[in-house]
């Protein structure tokens, strides 16, 4: 039966996408990719008839769809990273809903895990941070008044913020109301992709150092004491492990 799936294509190396998502995209009939974002490398060599999303309204991607499947077409609807958020996928799949349209989402690697993996560290660091927020800065899409930049800084826990380098000045002015002017930050751009640039400094330059670097788009923001883990010892251990701590499995 023909079918939908929305897939994680991961954040651009194109060996991060899953091998479950990697099958389905090579046996699709139907490929619409987010053209913005996603590696075209990931298309080489694959069947299927490709539409490139990034000039397309959502009218006109569930049109493609409905025509495909209603010639019993296998889709594939390819967006970057994971699908589970900035994926707009919600949208899409409330219009084949409506057409009773089957589908399937299958997961990818989220930039913001490939960005903490470039930085060789987990962001949850024993007494330090246990809690991550993904987030982004309010632009022409609004957030929820609760979920501000600025009243998110006050938790301060590790942060990692996409869609927003753009507005360098305003996340650092609502950072600071909750972070200290010297905590960690580190600037991924293009996380996994050849030009991949990594930036770190404090919150305090975190400004400059983007206008230094010209960086406008496609980058990562990394915010908390959690950082310091990928630079040096901290010292702090998890129970997981401790020679002293005794579990189901560890007498």
């Amino acid at each position: 039966m023909s079918k939908v799936y929305f897939i994680g294509a991961g954040p651009g190396d194109p060996e991060l996408i899953t091998i479950k998502g990697r099958k389905l995209l090579d046996n699709a009939d139907v490929v619409i990719y987010a053209g913005s974002l996603v590696n075209p490398e990931l298309l080489k060599g694959i069947k299927a008839e490709i539409y490139n999303s990034a000039s397309m309204t959502l009218d006109e991607t569930t049109e493609v769809i409905k025509k495909s499947i209603a010639a019993r077409e296998t889709v594939v609807r390819l967006h970057t990273g994971d699908t589970s958020f900035y994926s707009a996928i919600s949208e899409q799949i409330e219009r084949l809903r409506k057409l009773n349209i089957d589908y399937d989402v299958v997961p990818g690697v989220s930039s913001a895990m490939a960005g903490a993996a470039i930085l060789g560290q987990e962001l949850t660091i024993p007494e330090i941070s246990q809690t991550v927020i993904f987030t982004r800065l309010e632009g022409r899409t609004p957030v929820p008044e609760t979920e501000k930049l600025s009243e998110l800084a006050r938790h301060k826990a590790t942060m990692v913020i996409f869609l927003s380098v753009g507005m360098i000045e305003e996340v650092k002015a609502e950072l600071l109301q909750g972070y200290t002017e010297d905590t960690p930050v580190v600037i991924i751009e293009k996380a996994t992709w050849p030009e991949q640039r990594v930036i770190r400094g404090t919150l305090k330059n975190l400004d400059s150092l983007v206008r230094d670097a010209g960086i406008k788009k496609t980058a990562l923001i990394y915010v908390g004491k959690s950082l310091m883990a990928s630079e040096g010892s901290l010292g702090k251990e998890s129970k997981l492990y401790n020679k002293d701590f005794k579990h189901e499995y560890r007498k």
